[in-house]
């Protein structure tokens, strides 16, 4: 939903979303908040402009993004090539590193959190959203400590940007077919570490090495996001120009929700315990002592 204000003429998107089912995973909103608020600032970042709280429900005024989600475009978007893959996963694993680095995962990097602020389609107009699952890294006395060594929420970061690169190269998932397929089936895909890297646009692709290894079934053997932005794919900026085969635009979002939705069945407890209360958030005493619903503004 979209309000604009009479008095200032700001725009306003509105989503509201109810967290009382998801109070067990997500705790308090305290922990988004206090990352926002200490790394909205960076430029692929969406930017946190203010909190408010009713008692009942907890209102997130964000930047309002004006463009698509970044997958969306790039499966859709006409003269979509290697290089434009290239630089789309260098600007984010140059995002993920600056959290990793200050001892942030962000742990939820699907598709429909990674989108555009504008309609340039620029890389410099990728912002990464919702960090409702994040978490930050704190010794037994709550300091914050850095940097975030490769652990297993870090390596899911890695893995989801492999999943993201993957699908813009093959125009599809690399272990789901379909909205229909079940858990049990995609985990036992993910589980054996197979997919498909021959055969259509992969046979134009000048080097698959980087997405095997940012797709490693060990998370411990997975590239790390300076491993990644130190590739030869990365590096060397003269990836093919040839131009991705349209037959790519299968209806991948089904089959790429199903993946995620079974990884969140059975993902193991978060190595970063989660925040009982946030420093910011007491110095401004926005946050609640009690359930809540949670509202996202982007402004």
């Amino acid at each position: 939903m979209v309000m604009q204000s009479s008095t200032n003429s700001c725009v306003y998107h509105v989503t509201k979303t109810d967290r009382k089912e998801d109070m067990e995973s997500r705790k308090d909103p305290s922990e988004e908040i206090e990352i926002l608020l200490r790394y909205g600032q960076h430029p692929n970042i969406i930017t946190l402009k203010d909190v408010f709280d009713d008692g009942q429900c907890v209102y997130l005024v964000l930047d309002l993004m004006r463009g698509n989600e970044l997958l969306d475009r790039a499966l859709t978007v006409p003269n979509f090539t290697e290089r434009d893959a290239s630089d789309i996963i260098c600007t984010l694993t140059k995002t993920v590193e600056y959290l990793h680095s200050q001892g942030v995962v962000h742990r939820d990097l699907k598709p429909s959190n990674i989108r555009y602020s504008d309609d340039s389609g620029l890389p410099e107009s990728i912002r990464l959203c919702d960090f409702g699952f994040a978490k930050q890294l704190r010794a037994e006395n709550g300091l914050l400590m850095t940097p975030l060594k490769q652990g297993y929420d870090a390596a899911c970061d890695i893995w989801s940007l492999g999943i993201l690169l993957y699908t813009m190269i093959a125009g599809f998932s690399p272990f789901a077919s379909s909205p229909d397929d079940t858990a049990e089936e995609i985990l036992a895909q993910i589980g054996c570490g197979k997919f498909i890297i021959t055969g259509g646009n992969w046979d134009v692709v000048s080097d698959a090495d980087i997405v095997t290894k940012m797709l490693h079934v060990d998370p411990h053997q997975r590239l790390t996001a300076p491993q990644v932005l130190r590739h030869p794919w990365i590096v060397e900026k003269d990836n093919s120009q040839t131009q991705f085969s349209q037959t790519r635009r299968f209806k991948f979002k089904g089959a790429l929700s199903a993946t995620y939705s079974a990884l969140r069945r059975c993902a193991p407890a978060p190595v970063l315990e989660p925040v009982q209360s946030s420093s910011l958030a007491h110095a401004t005493n926005k946050m609640p002592s009690s359930p809540f619903s949670l509202f996202f503004f982007y402004v």
